[in-house]
Formats: C-alpha cells, structure tokens, sequence
C-alpha cells in the first residue's frame, strides 16, 4: 500500500509529536501503532497489521472507516463546492437541517450547525441564557460536556477541568450513579440534590446539561425513571434541558438518541461525532420557540459548509438503510452478554458490566486505585497485541471502553470476547503466581 510505503513509522511519528504536540496530548500505548489506512471496522498500522477497532475514534466513525458510501458522496461534494459560509445560499445545510428534523425527538426541529461537540455544547448553554433571561446551570458531577471555558466550567469530571478560572454559575450535583446503592437508590440520592438546588436558586438558573449515558465518567446509565422525573422538576422551575449526544447519538445505544431509552423529550440537544462519521459536523437543535431567542448576529464560518452537510446526509442515509440503531441493539446485546459471563468468569478483575447498545463499559478491579487503573492499561496493551481496539474511561480511569463502528459483526464480537478472555486468564494466572 502506498501509504504504508510512505509511512515514516510508529518511532518516529512518537517523536515528532513530542517534539512538536503540546505536553497535554497523550495516546494509549506503550507501543503504540501507526495507523495508516482504514476499512468499515478494520484499521491498519504501517506494518499491515489489521486491528478490529472497537472504539471507533471515540464515538465517532458510526458508520465504519472510510465507509465508501459516504466517502463518495463527500468526494463528489467536495470536487463540486467546499465552502462558502452561510453568508451565501447553498442547499447541503437547509437539506441536512429539514433531515435532522425528521429524526429529531418531539418537536425539536430548528438546528444551528458548527464543527465540535464543544461549540454544540457552547451554543447550547449561550441559547439556554438568551431565552431564560438567567446565568446559572446545573450539571452532573463527572460529566464531560467540552474543552471551552464554559463546557469545561459545566464539566464535572476532574482531569477535563483544566481552566482554573472557571464560570462560577455552575452547581454541581450527585450523578445518579453510586457503587454502593442501587440505580434506584442513586437515582434518588440525585433527584433529592436536585431539588434542594432548584428551591435555593432555581429562578437563577438557566438550564440544566447533562448526558444521558456518561461516556467519559465510566458508561453510567440511570434508571430508567430518572430523566422523568428530572425534567418535571425543571419544569416546576422554568429551567430548560439540555441533552447532550455527543457521544450517544445516532443509533450507538440502540435508539437514535439516547435520551429515547427514557421517553423524555429535551428542550435543547447537541450532536457531533457520529453525524460526520470522521468529518468535522456538530449541530444543537430546539425547537422554534426557544430558537427564537437567539436572535441577535451570531454565525459559524464553517459550520454547515458544503462538504460537512453533504456528508451528514450520507450518514442518515446509511443509518437508515442499514438500520444501525436496530444492529446495534442486537449486536450490543452480544456483546454485553459475553462481559457479564467473563464477570461471573473473572469476579476479582471485573466488577461491573454496564451501558446499552454498543455503548458499553466493564469496570476492572486492582489491589488499589492505581492497580486498576495499570490493570486496565495491560489489557488494553494485550488486547491491541492481539489485534483488537478499545478505549478507557472512568473516573479511575479503569473501565474498559466499548463503542466499536456500528457495522462490527457477531463474528467480530465472538473474536473479542475470545481474546479478552485469554488476556484475564493469563492475568489471573500471574496473580496468583
């Protein structure tokens, strides 16, 4: 391949983005691949060597790598006219927009497209205080909503709270998530926390964010009542919901967007990740009454260009054609079922297997927190020996992390659980030696 001939290899290319990266970029391995080329579920490194990828970019390549359906019709886009801005009139956003409708919950339907899940994230907090009239905003600990100053001041996950002069109009509350009581009971301990906020300040606050499976804070899935019951609260109160998918939507979790699992319809949603399948795509969306606030100047210069409109279309389009969120129900209930048999296998290594679809995470277990987290390092590194992909998160950074493309087969998932499986034998095998 011509790209492997080219490539300047795994060394080199470590030594470059030491020499040239900021210190805070970071990859998994201690001998890390070079990835040069991918395929649907597949990626390859310089040597030629496969890899079943099972993180898909973090979320991202839904629809597989270089997923030739979509790449064509981002090609043909991109030869044709590849930005103007939204100054001018093109028709690759007012279509993308009218589709987004379409699979939208409830009557969200009016979509402000930009190029990251932070800008959707930022926009929708901005929109939030333009049609409250209000600063404030309540988000859970250990969410991850962006890297700008007022996502990263919404964010409740430590290691991303990088700014220290963070927006002070951000009260924090308990995820309904707690290892020691049950979905019910954290849901609870959440709900009570909420509304202790709400009767102190809540005519201060504009909005409440929040995930409705938190990816980076360990794949945590509340009960199936509690975003319910969140949402009446807000509503007692005047303060708006925002969903954010970032992570979550279009079809990872078996339902389009997540927040479906808990029939509730958000005032706001955010997107990116999946709707470009690899190319820079994100939108919030709400509906017109609330999109009517935002109504002084405010444009994206690449948001919605051409090229990223033309390629979310492509997207839909195969999600709904090859049924994805459907696939990834079935093939997502595969998968889970094989991390709970190697729980009941490995009881002392795996302690929880969680999450839906194919957004899935098995929390490992060391003598102590920093033993799991190096456990967790290991079988990453044993597993991509093997020649499979996945991802970590966590507060302990010790939750094996599973969002494979979701075009994976069941042949695929028998090969991971079968190489899982051997990577715990032989760590068991070497604890007890």
């Amino acid at each position: 391949m011509k790209q492997q001939e080219t490539a300047i290899g795994r060394t080199a290319v470590a030594a470059k983005r030491k020499q040239y990266f900021y210190p805070c970029t970071a990859h998994f391995y201690r001998d890390a691949p070079q990835l040069v080329r991918g395929s649907m579920q597949f990626v390859y490194d310089e040597n030629g060597k496969s890899y079943t990828d099972f993180f898909a970019g973090v979320s991202v390549v839904a629809c597989g790598h270089c997923n030739p359906v979509i790449t064509g019709r981002t090609i043909a886009q991109l030869q044709q006219l590849q930005h103007t801005s939204t100054v001018y009139l093109t028709q690759p956003n007012v279509d993308l927009a009218e589709r987004l409708e379409e699979v939208l919950p409830g009557n969200l339907r009016r979509s402000f497209f930009v190029n990251s899940g932070s800008e959707a994230n930022e926009g929708a907090l901005l929109l939030a205080r333009m049609h409250t009239g209000r600063k404030g905003f309540i988000a859970l600990e250990s969410g991850l909503h962006g890297r700008t100053n007022l996502t990263m001041s919404v964010t409740g996950l430590q290691m991303w709270r990088t700014d220290q002069y963070l927006d002070e109009d951000v009260t924090f509350i308990e995820r309904p998530y707690h290892p020691e009581l049950t979905l019910e009971e954290a849901a609870a301990v959440s709900l009570k926390s909420l509304e202790r906020v709400l009767k102190e300040k809540g005519h201060t606050i504009a909005a409440m964010i929040v995930e409705p499976i938190q990816g980076n804070g360990g794949m945590i899935m509340p009960a199936l009542t509690y975003f319910r019951e969140v949402k009446a609260l807000l509503e007692a109160y005047g303060v708006l919901l925002i969903d954010d998918e970032i992570q979550t939507g279009y079809g990872r979790t078996g339902a389009m967007f997540a927040m479906e699992h808990f029939g509730v319809v958000p005032d706001i949603i955010s997107m990116a990740k999946a709707l470009g399948n690899g190319v820079p795509v994100a939108a919030f969306a709400t509906t017109d009454d609330i999109a009517a606030s935002l109504n002084r100047p405010s444009a994206s210069t690449f948001g919605g260009n051409p090229v990223s409109a033309a390629t979310a279309l492509a997207v839909l389009d195969y999600i709904r054609d090859e049924q994805l969120p459907e696939r990834a129900a079935e093939l997502g209930a595969q998968l889970k079922g094989g991390l709970e048999s190697l729980q009941e296998r490995y009881p002392g290594m795996i302690v929880d297997v969680r999450g839906t679809g194919l957004m899935l995470g098995a929390e490992l277990a060391g003598p102590d927190a920093a033993g799991s987290a190096a456990l967790t390092d290991d079988v990453l590194e044993a597993m991509k020996d093997r020649g499979y992909l996945i991802g970590k998160n966590g507060i302990g950074r010790n939750v094996l992390a599973f969002q494979p493309p979701l075009v994976i087969t069941a042949e695929d998932i028998d090969g991971l659980l079968t190489a899982l499986n051997e990577v715990l034998l032989q760590v068991s095998t070497e604890k007890e030696e």
